[in-house]
């Protein structure tokens, strides 16, 4: 028997990655980070080590460096394929060499080689980027670092690896072999009020009396098992904010890199009244990935709800609180793709009914994860006239084919809004928020503990906010300085979300100058506008950090615009996103970093050994769970288990699609009665439908009033079914349904 020892992976051989330190920098609304990756060859050969990992979609990598004993190289960024040459010959002459490079597939996929490191000898890589946070419905700030790759599904006939040339090699969490260390720093103009994560962590602590400036450390013993999230809360959130950077000394002036750059960051205030109509009509188009991998938990807890029986049951709410008079479909997809309708279908009592039937039967159970196709077939259908399209898409984002699924959201941005939901841990940030983003909608996350339902009915609420049109942006300047925008035109607004725009200035600015940027849309009929005022006077301290993100903004468009059907043979948007990324040292689709060590002697001997070093992947059952959520089943690893649905949906289950609920034994199980005890007390002048929605209505209020995002618009709609009965007796009902339930609800919380 062979006694294998030192760190080995699951195919006995040993593993060059020993450890990974990240600090992570949040200033305000924009994140610094740095990951140190340290490296070690015990082996008796010279070894290339190749790692393949994720990145948040929207970083913009900007430094890659390497130590080996006490030499420091620093990266350079190359075109693509000249970094590679570079690489492989130093590699053939034995020197040693380091190249990261972007996924051609996917900008949140990155692969780093570390290629000649002698047997014995170490190497300490430090790598750099900077990310925008995006804001959450309940106004935290998300960070997220993602220490999990999902395996990323290559469509039939695409042709490519899923990153550049490297595999992606996985394992499950605890058997990756090394330790990773995590800390944050934060500051902003506001007070840092908490910071939320479902990893362990250890005690916020403050920096200043003002609570501005706080550290907080993910606590020991952490496990390769899950994203490192943070959810950032300040006072004060929905400020706007702009912040001035001077730029490089060492740049030409009249370039992005040596002029200042401002950052706006926008959050429009619509008018009450707006805002608490809702929309009655809309073809709502729900598109829900049924691959393998949803099959998988949505946490850790082996009895916890499975992914596509947590979607399931966000269908059945979000079918619930539809509006009448709306249209909708409901599309499933995997390898292939299915819909419940041949087309968009008026909202009833007979097609709610028939699509929920079909979705309690949905299961994970198609295969891959091709979600292309059934893009382009909703896309492809015509679109209703005066019904808004709202396509809502709910996938564990394992694809391969990030960037043309994001062309094709934008291709069709005209016609609809998306909104998009990563779930689970290691999703693709780039694929959800890129649908959203280019798509005009927004983008969520779910995962650890966190519940879908919520955040999927925050969107519902977006979705039935008056589109916003007519957006502009101007701006009002000193007369000696000028402005040229680098963002996309805005082309989404909703209430309490942040817009950011990207500008270089250029002139002459005096220390004293302000500046004025006004946006004018138009909502529901009505001409509004917010302005914003600030300081031209740079902010101290934010190194390049606007630079970079306005840069990598800039690079994204072009990518874009290169992608086009009519760029496909012309080389001049490439190069000028290759003389861009060079300039501002930021990675690009075309470019990559490298770096060789040219002062270390003699060339290194030997042949050279490839290690591809494992990434953690999630531990679940991979048994494919086809059954409904509600019934039992029994999966190999798992064992048997029994759920039984939550009273909530329940009592939700049982709505009709006007609104209204009947009075039937069902109910009266799920309210904790008897039919007996729901008939005795209702008022002899009302009839039998009025007092059982009154019944649910009062229930929800009393019972789930923690849950109120999540029923809120079905309620809405039952208070409106329930007003247009006219019924003589809403009083009476209202205390004698306290009495029945136990409740003190007031008939105006209920909005009767």
């Amino acid at each position: 028997m062979v006694n294998c020892c030192g760190l080995l992976t699951v195919q006995k051989e040993p593993v060059p990655l020993k450890s990974v330190d990240v600090e992570l920098e949040v200033r305000d609304h924009v994140a610094t980070v740095v990951s140190t990756l340290n490296y070690e060859n015990k082996e008796d050969k010279p070894l290339e080590a190749v790692f393949v990992f994720p990145l948040p979609g929207d970083a913009a990598v900007c430094h890659f460096s390497a130590k080996l004993r006490q030499t420091q190289i620093v990266a350079e960024v190359k075109e693509k394929q000249k970094a590679r040459e570079d690489y492989d010959d130093a590699l053939s002459s034995g020197q040693q060499a380091f190249l990261l490079e972007e996924s051609e597939q996917s900008p949140d996929i990155f692969s780093m080689s570390v290629g000649c490191l002698p047997p014995g000898e170490s190497a300490s890589i430090r790598l750099e980027y900077v990310t925008e946070l995006s804001v959450q419905a309940d106004d935290g700030l998300r960070f997220c670092l993602p220490a999990v790759l999902n395996p990323r599904y290559q469509p039939q006939g695409s042709g490519g690896s899923g990153s550049g040339n490297a595999k992606v090699t996985s394992t499950p969490a605890s058997l990756v072999p090394y330790t990773l260390s995590f800390s944050a720093q934060v500051s902003s103009p506001r007070p840092v009020s908490r910071i939320e994560s479902g990893c362990s962590l250890d005690p916020l602590q403050y920096l200043n009396s003002e609570q501005t400036k706080a550290t907080i450390k993910l606590a020991a013993g952490h496990k390769f098992d899950r994203d490192v999230e943070l959810l950032i809360y300040y006072k004060d959130a929905h400020q706007p904010t702009a912040v001035v950077e001077t730029g490089e000394t060492s740049a030409k002036l009249g370039t992005l890199m040596g002029d200042p750059v401002v950052m706006l960051s926008l959050y429009p205030e619509f008018p009450q009244a707006v805002m608490s109509s809702v929309a009655s009509c809309g073809e709502f188009v729900f598109l829900l990935d049924r691959s393998g991998s949803m099959g998988q938990s949505m946490n850790n807890s082996k009895t916890n709800q499975t992914r596509i029986s947590s979607a399931r049951d966000t269908l059945l709410l979000l079918l619930k609180s539809l509006p009448v008079g709306c249209y909708f479909n409901i599309y499933s997809f995997g390898s292939s793709y299915e819909h419940i309708f041949p087309k968009s279908v008026e909202y009833s009592q007979q097609t709610m009914e028939e699509a929920l039937k079909k979705v309690g039967e949905m299961g994970s159970n198609l295969g891959g994860t091709e979600i292309l196709r059934p893009l382009q077939h909703i896309y492809n259908q015509p679109c209703i006239q005066n019904q808004p399209r709202q396509v809502f898409v709910f996938t564990d984002g394992e694809v391969g084919n990030t960037k043309q699924v994001i062309d094709l959201a934008k291709q069709n941005s005209h016609a609809h809004r998306c909104f998009s939901f990563g779930i689970g841990e290691g999703v693709s940030s780039a694929l959800i928020n890129g649908l959203a983003k280019e798509g005009g909608g927004h983008a969520q996350f779910i995962a650890g503990t966190d519940r879908m339902q919520p955040k999927v009915m925050q969107s519902l609420r977006y979705a039935l906010q008056p589109a916003v049109v007519d957006i502009s942006v101007t701006w009002d300047m000193p007369k000696d300085v000028s402005v040229t925008v680098l963002s996309p035109p805005i082309t989404a607004l909703f209430q309490g979300q942040r817009s950011l725009v990207y500008a270089r200035l250029s002139g002459q600015i005096s220390e004293a100058a302000e500046g004025c940027v006004t946006v004018k849309y138009s909502l529901a009929g009505h001409p509004t506008q917010n302005q914003l005022q600030f300081s031209l006077k740079p902010a101290e301290d934010t190194g390049l950090t606007v630079h970079r993100l306005a840069a990598r903004t800039l690079i994204r468009c072009l990518e874009m615009e290169q992608r086009g059907p009519r760029q496909q043979q012309d080389d001049s948007v490439k190069k000028k996103v290759v003389e861009l990324s060079v300039q501002s040292g930021v990675s690009s689709a075309f470019t990559a970093f490298i770096a060789v060590n040219k002062d270390n002697g003699e060339a290194i001997q030997g042949p050279l050994v490839r290690r591809n070093v494992p990434t953690a992947r999630r531990m679940a059952c991979a048994r494919p769970l086809s059954v409904p959520s509600r019934l039992a089943h029994h999966c190999e690893e798992c064992g048997p288990c029994q759920p039984s649905m939550d009273p909530l949906l329940q009592v939700v289950s049982l709505q009709k699609a006007s609104g209204s609920w009947d009075l039937v034994p069902a109910l009266a199980t799920a309210l904790g009665k008897t039919s007996e005890e729901m008939k005795k007390p209702k008022p002899a002048s009302v009839n039998q439908e009025v007092w059982a929605t009154i019944l649910s209505l009062i229930w929800l209020h009393g019972f789930k009033i923690d849950a109120q995002e999540e029923w809120e618009l079905l309620a809405r709609k039952a208070v409106s079914w329930v007003c247009a009965q006219n019924s003589p007796c809403v009083n009476e009902c209202v205390e004698a349904g306290n009495a029945l339930l136990g409740c003190q609800v007031q008939k105006d919380a209920l909005g009767l």
